[in-house]
């Protein structure tokens, strides 16, 4: 009796997970690369990121599709994502602009949160990245 009522737990726990078929992880819009970047925070252009809700814009070789966003999210959490827009087939305005605690895609003048990657309305949310402290200084984004 026990594994027959165990059965039918399992079965209707199968049922109530149903997949959202609207939205992907796999932007259409977005092809996937490989890249790791190690960001130096002791250098001037990346010294932002020590502070909390501070973002930079990394526009180096290899890193990522249209650069990186990269965000001090609060205590020691640091956020990284694709500079592109999201949601717009990559085009000369599919790069995204710091906006204080904000990116915006000019395409569109969507603003994304840097805490969430989400944007009201929107149906793909901005490509995130892995990032890993390195040391007390260096944190290296990667794909």
């Amino acid at each position: 009796m026990k594994r027959f009522f165990y059965l039918v737990v399992l079965f209707l726990a199968t049922l109530s997970c149903e997949k959202d078929k609207e939205t992907s992880n796999n932007n259409p819009y977005l092809p996937n690369y490989s890249f790791e970047v190690n960001l130096n925070m002791s250098f001037p252009q990346y010294a932002t990121l020590q502070y909390p809700s501070n973002a930079v814009y990394v526009n180096s070789a290899g890193a990522g599709i249209r650069g990186l966003i990269v965000f001090n999210a609060g205590s020691g959490n640091y956020l990284a994502y694709d500079a592109a827009c999201p949601n717009q087939a990559l085009s000369d305005c599919s790069t995204m602009t710091i906006n204080s605690i904000n990116a915006k895609c000019p395409c569109d003048d969507a603003e994304y949160s840097l805490y969430t990657g989400l944007s009201a309305g929107k149906k793909y949310p901005m490509k995130a990245y892995r990032v890993q402290m390195v040391d007390a200084t260096t944190i290296k984004v990667y794909n």
